[in-house]
């Protein structure tokens, strides 16, 4: 589905508009002097919901979107079951996906940017989720236990990705040897997780953000933006491979 699409069903996108809203609010009510923990627990709230609704609809399938598991399914019947070669369709068909979003994002410039830059975040992120979580499925994990949930989230920071997990009391590899840890963790790990990745979206595609320079210029902000898309999804897929051994 390309970023248009978003917008005309636009439930996450307003998610995660308003995410990015109620950070820069409070970055500036803490600039006028409120507290620094009531303004990370208002934004804290606010992130931890949008990359909720990345992992909810990237994994589990809403809108427009197939379930991870669905698409796993399709990579395996296509490949003749061969985990490897599924991987590698899925990250082949998500690649193409998020270079749409990022040319349609760029290709109008700072004239564009601001409206259609929470639909490209979210739909980005969406296909990360679901692309992450199809490689987890195609090696044999469960999309339903909470542990691989949690790390198919940790994932979407790419290389930060073992700092995530060790903050939750997980190892930087998914597998047996971490099960009776889980069971000591908190209910929740997922929680904690979605918190501090929600951060480093923001910092990643904020409007102040230097990534976001190439993308403001018009014309040339499509290419570039299709190109720091696609680079951004590669690094998320080589995560993932690693995270994810073949069980």
């Amino acid at each position: 589905m390309g970023i248009f699409g978003f917008m005309r069903r636009d439930e996450g996108t307003k998610t995660t508009r308003s995410a990015m809203k109620e950070v820069r609010r409070g970055k500036a009510a803490k600039g006028r002097g409120k507290k620094k923990a009531e303004v990370e627990q208002e934004s804290g709230g606010a992130l931890q919901r949008m990359v909720e609704s990345f992992r909810d609809i990237g994994l589990d399938g809403k809108l427009n979107f197939s379930s991870a598991q669905a698409v796993a399914n399709r990579a395996l019947k296509r490949s003749r079951k061969n985990p490897e070669k599924a991987a590698r369709q899925i990250i082949r068909s998500h690649r193409r996906g998020v270079t749409v979003g990022g040319f349609a994002t760029g290709l109008g410039g700072v004239f564009t940017l601001v409206a259609l830059l929470p639909a490209n975040v979210f739909e980005f992120y969406v296909q990360a989720t679901r692309m992450v979580g199809a490689i987890a499925a195609v090696r044999g994990y469960d999309l339903e236990d909470e542990e691989v949930r949690t790390r198919v989230l940790a994932a979407l920071v790419g290389e930060e990705s073992d700092d995530i997990l060790a903050s939750v009391g997980l190892g930087p590899v998914a597998g047996a040897a971490t099960r009776q840890l889980t069971k000591r963790l908190p209910a929740s790990p997922s929680t904690a997780v979605a918190r501090a990745i929600g951060g480093r979206v923001v910092r990643r595609f904020g409007l102040r953000s230097t990534r976001l320079f190439g993308k403001a210029i018009p014309g040339l902000g499509g290419v570039i933006g299709a190109w720091g898309d696609r680079r951004a999804l590669e690094k998320i897929a080589d995560t993932a491979l690693k995270d994810f051994p073949q069980v």
